[in-house]
């Protein structure tokens, strides 16, 4: 049986009426129950005629070392995917395509040793690892 929409919004006879003010409450209810969630709690800051609203969340714990073998491999698939087409960047003059996808596999391989050296020494002395966010305060304001 299907239901008009005038029906689907008519209140039930037998359940009891609504109070004015039940949704506002309601989505009241739901935002103190995602915060229980571990949602960051917000804070709002005016800077002049606007106003901000800034979560004061922990900085993450990453070191990098995954994110420099990501782009070392974009560069070098990149290099790759340019080779047939040598003679073409040749005619264009766009070798320096590829002499740019070089330099970022380069260079990002001196990134990844980086990082893991950097990653083996906060491992070795933990108590040098960042706690705090900015010093200027959350998100540098």
């Amino acid at each position: 049986m299907t239901r008009s929409r005038r029906e689907v919004h008519e209140q039930d006879p037998q359940e009891p009426p609504r109070e004015p003010g039940t949704r506002e409450r309601e989505r009241l209810d739901r935002a103190a129950r995602r915060h229980q969630l571990g949602r960051p709690e917000v804070t709002e800051l005016e800077v002049g005629d606007r106003t901000y609203r800034v979560a004061e969340v922990e900085p993450l714990d990453v070191d990098g070392v995954r994110t420099m073998v990501v782009g070392a491999g974009l560069w070098l698939v990149a290099g790759i995917a340019l080779l047939p087409f040598l003679g073409t960047l040749q005619d264009g003059g766009r070798v320096w395509w590829l002499w740019t996808c070089l330099a970022g596999f380069g260079l990002g391989t001196i990134g990844i040793e980086y990082c893991r050296r950097r990653r083996r020494a906060l491992d070795h002395h933990p108590e040098r690892r960042r706690s705090d966010t900015s010093p200027l305060g959350p998100a540098g304001l």
